[in-house]
């Protein structure tokens, strides 16, 4: 079985891309001159909807070579904002750039990506970004999407519907805290991310992202803030994750990208590839690492020296009835539960929405899989299991693990090549999986 380091091959790819990422941060970064969002009359009293001002900002800068939007200390409402190349964000410390809940009014529908395709209209994020090579989001402040009145008021609608479910039966615009969207050298270092209404931040299209030291979280007290996850890398390569903090109440890291049974054929959804996390706490959410809904191609993954204090589990691949998908070479290394996590890894059919359009069941692969020194307390050791007659599962390794765990046992079929190497659970060796 392959290692789970990282392939030489793989570490040129990244090599080669590296000066194309410093490039394009150096070249933004040429441009001295900041603007505070102040000076175009924006007002910090926690009311005044002050996008005009903050796109003046941003219009201004681009029209004399570039520069960085400062937002200064204090509570700024807004709704979505355009970046032009060129032109950077810095929230200094104490600022906030809050969502306006008059989300209809202050984020107008546009052409967006959304949940593996393009929607014609759906609402755009609080801070979009497009073809902004070398893009920073920086600082001390935060971004808030005042989600709170937003999610009771979905939850009030789903209640309501005869199918449940989440978007597009749930017709309730909800915006994104930012999209960031086919750009090169991408660096988003400092801020929090708070109380997003829906998906915090998405990486769509980007070749070369740094996100360091960033916050996603949403109260401890409410119970399900609807389609909170952390971070989106949608098509994405050549990601670096680091130092981050999740407590959110959907996934906390998802690879996506396309959905259905023609996925494969589908060219604005490149794989997700070289995708490296390290050094990051997880509080809440669905998973450290999680697959799917909707993706394709994902491959070389690896998550390192990360630790778990609350309910999340490790590893989720999800895999999509409807969508041929091929997952491979994604590894878990040095992961630590200090809390009461609910599962270790669960690679499983997921069909809460689905749809083969009249075609085939698609065929797809899950292989070389690794988790290795796992530590800590779980609730259940987990699942592996294919959609029957689809899912080709093979090169699964779990090594190294001393955890305790309430159920025991990794309930595995139509897996082949599963591997067992010094796996102690509740003090005793594991060769296997349950009988």
């Amino acid at each position: 079985m392959p290692s789970p380091t990282y392939p030489r091959r793989r570490f040129m790819s990244w090599m080669l891309s590296a000066p194309l990422l410093v490039s394009a941060w150096k070249s933004n970064a040429a441009s001295t001159r900041k603007s505070s969002i102040t000076d175009h009359g924006a007002l910090a009293d926690g009311s005044t909807v002050n996008t005009r001002a903050i796109q003046a900002a941003i219009d201004d800068l681009a029209a004399h070579g570039g520069g960085t939007v400062i937002v200064p200390s204090g509570t700024f409402v807004t709704g979505a904002i355009f970046f032009k190349p060129g032109v950077n964000l810095h929230l200094e410390a104490g600022a906030v750039l809050q969502c306006s809940t008059d989300v209809a009014a202050n984020f107008p529908d546009q052409r967006t990506r959304i949940e593996g395709h393009f929607e014609e209209k759906f609402t755009p994020a609080l801070i979009n970004a497009k073809n902004c090579d070398g893009f920073q989001l920086t600082g001390e402040g935060t971004l808030d999407g005042a989600g709170r009145p937003i999610w009771d008021f979905f939850w009030k609608l789903r209640k309501a519907s005869p199918q449940g479910g989440n978007f597009p039966n749930i017709g309730i615009p909800r915006a994104r805290l930012a999209l960031i969207e086919n750009s090169h050298g991408v660096k988003i270092e400092g801020v929090t991310f708070k109380d997003s209404q829906f998906w915090n931040l998405h990486i769509y299209h980007c070749d070369g992202v740094l996100v360091h030291n960033v916050r996603f979280q949403v109260p401890d007290d409410y119970p399900q803030a609807p389609s909170t996850d952390g971070i989106d890398l949608d098509s994405s390569r050549n990601v670096t994750i680091d130092g981050c903090y999740f407590s959110v109440t959907d996934d906390c890291i998802a690879c996506k990208g396309s959905r259905g049974p023609h996925a494969l054929e589908d060219l604005t959804s490149p794989p997700v590839e070289h995708i490296r996390v390290r050094n990051c706490t997880y509080k809440r959410g669905g998973g450290v690492l999680t697959l799917g809904s909707e993706a394709t191609i994902v491959r070389d993954v690896l998550v390192e020296d990360c630790k778990i204090t609350g309910r999340v589990r490790i590893a989720t691949l999800k895999l999509r009835p409807d969508t041929p998908q091929h997952y491979e070479d994604i590894h878990f290394r040095n992961i630590t539960s200090e809390a009461d996590a609910p599962q270790i890894l669960t690679i499983q059919p997921w069909s809460q929405y689905f749809d083969l359009k009249g075609a085939a069941p698609p065929h797809s692969v899950v292989r070389n899989i690794s988790l290795t020194g796992v530590k800590g307390h779980f609730a259940a050791f987990g699942v592996i299991r294919p959609n029957p007659g689809q899912t080709e599962i093979s090169n699964i390794l779990l090594k190294d693990f001393d955890v305790t765990c309430d159920k025991d046992q990794l309930a595995a079929s139509g897996v082949t090549d599963l591997k067992f190497e010094n796996v102690i659970v509740n003090g005793k060796p594991q060769t296997g999986p349950a009988a």
